[in-house]
This record gives C-alpha cells, sequence and structure tokens, in this order.
C-alpha cells in the first residue's frame, strides 16, 4: 500500500469538476498537500496507507469555499456602521480605521476572521487591508491559505502612515522580494476609481502587470459612486478603467453592481472577473449584481462576503444562498441554480483569482483544500440532491471539517491550530478602549 498523509473517505465526494463528478461513498487521498486520487473509497482505502484519517460518512465532501472579495480584519468593527448607504459606511469607517489600526490589531482581527472562515468552511480568501504583512504572519501561523498586498487608497491619513508617493516603490520591492507558496498569487488592490486618480490607476495596473500579480479593485458597486465617477472624468467607472488598459484577465472586480450591456461586454471582451458579494449589496442598499447576464456573456464571477462590517459575516455559504435566490426576484427560478451557485464559490472563486488550475475541485495535482459538511441535523434532511441541500439549506455551521493543503485545521467543529477562547478575548480587548461609556 502507498504511504498518504490523509485519506478522507465515506461521504459523497463533490468534485466540482468540469463533468460536476460526484462520487458516491467516495474518498479522497492526499498526500504533501497535494490530492493524489479521487474516487471510490474501497478502491482507495486499499490502495493507500493513510497516516491520517476523516471519517466522512453519512457527510458531504467538497472543494474548501473561496471568499474573493474581503476586508478580513474589519472583524474589529463589527457592528459599527448598520443600516447605513455606501458612502455613510466609508464616512464611518474610514476615520474609525485610522485610529484603531495597528499591525497587532489587524493580526487580532485577523485571528478571529480565520477562525470564522475556517468554522463556515472557508480556506481561501482574498483580503484587501492595511498592514498585510502582519495578516500573511498570522495565516501563515494557522496554516490558512491567504492572498493579500499592498492597498492603494489615496487618503490623507493612511493607517500605516505610508502616503502615495512612497506607496508605489514600496509595493514594488516587496513584489520583486516576494516568491509564492503554492496555491497563491502575488496581489495588489487598488481601492477604486474614486480614491484613486487615473494616473494612479494606470501606475498600479503597470506594476501588477509587471510582476503577474492579480489586481482587485472595487468598482460600479452603487449608483452613487458611477455618478460621482463620471462628474470627475466624464465617464462611468468600468468604463475608465477599460480606457486605462485596468480590465483584463488578470484583473478581478468587486461588486460590479451598476453595470451597462456595453460594460458588461467590456469585462468579457478583456476577461475580467467579478466578485459578486450579495449580502453587503443589500445591506448596503447597492442593488443587486446582474449576474445572470454576466454569466450569459462568459464573465467568470465568484462569491465574496465583503467585510464583517458591510456583511456582518464572513458566511460563504450564506453567500451562496443568496446568490442562488435574489437573481430569481425577476421571476425566473432558473437564473442562478443551486450547483451554479456551489460553482461560484469554488471552482469559478479559484478561476477568478486566476487560481483555477491549483484550487477550486478535488481533482489529483490541485491543493488539497477540502471540506466535511455534516448532513446529520433536521434542517438537512432528507437529502434528494446535495446541490439543493448546499445553496438552500446548509449553512456554515454545518461545517464539521476543514483541511487546508492538506492539513486539517477544524476536526468535529473544533479549531485546532487557532486557540478561540483566546481569539475571542484579544478581539474584545482590542476594541474596548473605544467603547464609549455606559451610564448605569
Amino acid at each position: 500500500m502507498l504511504p498518504i498523509d490523509l485519506l478522507v473517505h465515506g461521504g459523497d465526494v463533490l468534485t466540482v469538476d468540469a463533468s460536476g463528478t460526484v462520487v458516491s461513498d467516495g474518498a479522497v487521498a492526499v498526500r504533501a498537500g497535494e490530492i493524489v486520487a479521487v474516487g471510490p473509497a474501497e478502491r482507495l482505502r486499499a490502495q493507500y496507507a493513510p497516516a491520517e484519517e476523516i471519517d466522512a460518512r453519512g457527510c458531504l465532501v467538497l472543494p474548501g469555499l473561496v471568499n474573493t472579495h474581503t476586508h478580513l480584519a474589519m472583524t474589529l468593527l463589527r457592528g459599527t456602521a448598520d443600516d447605513v448607504t455606501l458612502q455613510g459606511f466609508l464616512e464611518r469607517v474610514v476615520p474609525r480605521e485610522a485610529e484603531l489600526l495597528t499591525p497587532e490589531t489587524v493580526a487580532v482581527g485577523l485571528r478571529a476572521a480565520i477562525a470564522e472562515s475556517v468554522r463556515g468552511g472557508v480556506t481561501t480568501a482574498l483580503d484587501m487591508y492595511w498592514f498585510h504583512e502582519a495578516a500573511e504572519e498570522v495565516a501563515r501561523e494557522a496554516g490558512w491559505r491567504l492572498l493579500t498586498g499592498p492597498t492603494f487608497m489615496d487618503v490623507p491619513e493612511p493607517p500605516d502612515g505610508r502616503p502615495y508617493a512612497e506607496r508605489l516603490a514600496w509595493a514594488g520591492a516587496w513584489l520583486a522580494a516576494r516568491s509564492a507558496a503554492p496555491g497563491t498569487r502575488p496581489v495588489l488592490f487598488a481601492h477604486s476609481a474614486y480614491t484613486l486618480a487615473p494616473d494612479q490607476l494606470a501606475a498600479i495596473t503597470a506594476l501588477a502587470r509587471a510582476h503577474g500579480a492579480l489586481l482587485h479593485l472595487h468598482a460600479a458597486e452603487n449608483a452613487a459612486e458611477v455618478a460621482l465617477v463620471a462628474e470627475r472624468y466624464g465617464m462611468r467607472p468600468v468604463e475608465l478603467l477599460d480606457s486605462l488598459g485596468v480590465l483584463g484577465p488578470d484583473t478581478l472586480l468587486a461588486h460590479a453592481v451598476e453595470l451597462t450591456d456595453a460594460e458588461i461586454a467590456a469585462l468579457a471582451r478583456t476577461g475580467t472577473s467579478v466578485a459578486h458579494c450579495p449580502a453587503s449589496n443589500l445591506k448596503l442598499g447597492c442593488g443587486i449584481a446582474r449576474v445572470p447576464d454576466l454569466l450569459d456573456a462568459g464573465v467568470t464571477v465568484g462569491i465574496g462576503t465583503d467585510g464583517a462590517v458591510s456583511s456582518n459575516t464572513l458566511d460563504v455559504l450564506g453567500a451562496v444562498r443568496l446568490a442562488a435566490l435574489v437573481h430569481k426576484a425577476g421571476g425566473d427560478p432558473t437564473a442562478v441554480g443551486a450547483e451554479q451557485a456551489v460553482r461560484m464559490a469554488t471552482i469559478e472563486s479559484a478561476r477568478a483569482l486566476g487560481l483555477g488550475d491549483r484550487l477550486g475541485s478535488l481533482e489529483p495535482g490541485k491543493r488539497a483544500d477540502l471540506i466535511v459538511v455534516g448532513l446529520d441535523r433536521p434542517h438537512l434532511a432528507p437529502r434528494h440532491d446535495p446541490y439543493g441541500t448546499l445553496a438552500y439549506a446548509a449553512a456554515g455551521a454545518d461545517v464539521r471539517d476543514t483541511v487546508v493543503d492538506g492539513r486539517v485545521l477544524m476536526r468535529d467543529r473544533a479549531l485546532l491550530t487557532l486557540d478561540e477562547p483566546h481569539v475571542l478575548r484579544a478581539l474584545t480587548d482590542a476594541v474596548a478602549p473605544a467603547e464609549p461609556a455606559r451610564l448605569s
């Protein structure tokens, strides 16, 4: 028998491959962080000798969920900007970030975000936030897959104190020195066309392209943003980005709610991807993105949660449910089906990051990121269609086991690489000094 590190066996394996293969009573074999085999449990158990096993009988086994747009350390500010517009949200949050954020507090917020994400079956996230070096260190310690990098936002007092004039050179040095870990790639974050000037956007894009980095930015999140950019530059955000050469196969736009037919065509023509964040879009009153039209045009659409302030949750399965439901409001119940929604949170999200060849499905040669969803609760019984179960009934709390790069980060709903009580105490302590005193 061949030695391997991990064998997950006995559950129904949703490979999310090109054919949508489901292996009943299946198994996944893992060695050195990579999937080496997927197939019937009986055959793989006879072929491999695992150092560690996960018995997934009665469960669903599927690729780890991929969060294509978030601001993870915003866990520090959860609940501080509810029931406001996008512009109201920014007015509240940006000044508070300038007061609160340090490498130490970002690390605290990041640990809490990873704990929440691992519990919800999220194995990879694209994180746009300040002090990314601190975030990377925390993710490494926890064994979690994080894509992050320098963020550009031309504000008077950025939390890290580094003005835009210095930021480009600093980001270039970081990119030049960085060696990507398996299943990751370098990333640059340009906040938006309303917080960066056209020449700045063009320079950031050129830097990203020179280093083969993913470029990620907010665009067309609501009508007010579109009007603001059009007033300043005589073009809508996506039109402006297209004119500057920002769009392309290595560019991922967050939200893309307010799009014209011509802009959708531009995204398709350039190979630009979209991170769909339905919870945040609904909570901030931004509207509903034209996801069915984007899909029909051939645009890659992944799922994101946004930060824990604008959506209040990092629950990607919750976003899957919203994505499968809100687009039916126009009267077409097939607009985004259950399987499509699950694919959007797995293989399509991986493709949106430019990592579809390494993540997003359970196939030999890919990184061993997978989750086990327990089905032993009333709201999941009886089970007829696994995709319908995941999209319409399951929640993040139903995830039982989470594996990243072949390492078990959560087993039987117990976190193994984070001290959860300590993480929560640290989060409370980090924000406590800023809390207003209450009258007795």
